[in-house]
């Protein structure tokens, strides 16, 4: 009898390892590819897609370094905040070269995209951001690239 008790309990165990993640985030029968009924994303809106690029030092990490607390950090409080639906970080690698000097600047990289509606709101949060950064780090800028986006969840 302790035998086919223990079989039982570990066929619950195992069985509740299997079930099925919750509805509101998966599906396994999609009558779309998109996300359906979601009114805070409607279809209609006129989406913008925004590339924001942060040097956070140079490539050989001496000069001005953001630490990656500090860009956490920053991300907390100056984006999340204004962002909260969502975005993504890419790490990337940037120069450039300033009028008259010889070599290019060598910069460590961070480019935020965010998708978002295309509102007056939504593009002073944007310029928030960059302000806020460049008042951080002492950075002459922040280049923004925002273009239309077909967007669908």
């Amino acid at each position: 009898m302790p035998k086919r008790l223990l079989l039982v309990a570990l066929f619950v165990a195992v069985a509740g390892c299997a079930s099925p993640p919750p509805a509101s985030v998966h599906t396994h029968n999609p009558s779309s590819s998109t996300l359906q009924g979601d009114a805070s994303r409607p279809a209609q809106a006129q989406w913008i897609r925004t590339e924001l690029y942060f040097s956070v030092g140079s490539i050989d990490g001496k000069d001005g370094a953001v630490s990656p607390a500090r860009w956490r950090e920053f991300l907390d409080q100056e984006v999340t905040s204004r962002f909260p639906d969502g975005f993504s970080v890419l790490d990337a690698y940037g120069q450039w070269r300033d009028k008259g000097a010889k070599e290019p600047e060598r910069l460590s990289t961070k480019v935020i995209v965010i998708l978002h509606e295309n509102s007056a709101k939504n593009g002073a949060n944007i310029e928030a951001i960059r302000l806020a950064y460049k008042r951080i780090t002492g950075d002459l800028s922040v280049l923004r690239l925002s273009q239309p986006a077909e967007v669908s969840f």
